[in-house]
């Protein structure tokens, strides 16, 4: 038996020794509670204002006569289940929720399992890691089939299939829609092509078309976002003028919006200075470009900053996550106090 793996036993056997203990101490740990609701609906048939018949559908109380009954589980806090307990403890109205915690125990395995990764690569990191991957796209594939492909693709070439098995309340399509999905169509069966032993250049065609047409969406939405937009900004007025409550013109505000309305003016001037390269950094013009090299360097950190406190952010969830839900060790919301 090597090192590593002796130590990742001592490690496993440590950790399931800590849970066993945080499991008999206290209310114990990690544990979901739903709540039954019975739900009934019944059928009012009306007629409209031309005196057909139409059917609605209303909610009824638990005894009264319904059409429609079924039972909806709704997850609570633990500390709805220990009340409930110790007024009846014969009670089924909240029960614990089997597959809710299996669901919360493997979502804790996984967090562990990439948090591991920070000691070494390990076979945990790998079954998470692909676990992850395969999961995704697994679900990104029904979220685009039933997103995209039955209400856009096959809605406009079958519509009466999916009028009359999926959506209901599908309206007509129009020629143009039908010509424009069929050619999404062929484009599509053409990108599957590179899965075929041969002919896989056919596949370079609908990529080509897809990055053509991204590529000249994306330059004229960036030129309108971007540059249109900030050059608008540049040519507005450098005095600003922030009315008060009262409607008179309040000084303090003013005079902060000039500021900023004129670093944002020095800030374009100098960085394009910067790249500029038909002219020699020197004297005045060498001068600017060191401002906008000072202004790239603020917006390239705080675009930094902000991305490490949004991962710090993640990082925080998890770990509330970790000590709130599932070991029960902090209870920030009163969920179960």
């Amino acid at each position: 038996m090597n090192r590593q793996r002796l130590t990742w036993i001592v490690i496993g056997v440590v950790f399931a020794a800590l849970l066993v203990v945080r499991g008999m101490t206290g209310h114990g740990l990690g544990r979901v509670y739903v709540q039954r609701e019975d739900v009934a609906y019944a059928k009012v048939e009306t007629k409209g204002a031309d005196g057909a018949p139409t059917v609605t559908w209303k909610r009824v109380a638990e005894g009264d006569v319904a059409d429609v009954r079924w039972q909806e589980w709704s997850a609570v806090p633990p500390k709805a289940w220990f009340e409930a307990q110790a007024k009846d403890p014969q009670q089924s109205a909240i029960t614990l929720s089997w597959p809710r915690t299996i669901g919360l125990w493997l979502a804790a395995f996984f967090t562990l399992a990439i948090f591991s990764f920070l000691w070494a690569d390990n076979v945990f990191y790998k079954l998470a890691e692909a676990t992850v991957v395969g999961v995704s796209a697994a679900y990104w594939m029904v979220i685009g089939f039933w997103d995209t492909l039955v209400p856009k693709l096959f809605a406009a070439l079958v519509p009466a299939v999916v009028q009359a098995h999926v959506q209901p309340s599908l309206k007509p399509v129009d020629d143009v829609q039908w010509w424009s999905m069929a050619l999404a169509l062929v484009l599509g069966g053409m990108m599957l092509w590179r899965l075929a032993p041969r002919g896989g250049w056919i596949g370079a065609w609908p990529l080509a078309f897809i990055v053509g047409v991204t590529a000249g969406l994306k330059i004229v939405s960036h030129v309108e976002s971007d540059l249109m937009a900030q050059g608008l900004a540049t040519m507005e007025s450098v005095v600003a003028v922030v009315p008060g409550a009262d409607g008179a013109t309040d000084m303090g505000a003013s005079v902060w919006g000039t500021l900023a309305n004129l670093l944002v003016v020095v800030g374009v001037l100098s960085a394009l200075t910067y790249f500029l390269f038909s002219v020699e950094h020197k004297g005045l013009v060498g001068g600017t470009a060191r401002v906008g090299v000072w202004y790239l360097m603020i917006t390239f950190g705080a675009a930094f900053g902000f991305t490490v406190m949004g991962r710090i952010a993640l990082l925080a969830a998890r770990f509330e996550f970790l000590f709130d839900d599932w070991l029960w060790l902090i209870d920030p919301n009163h969920l179960r106090a």
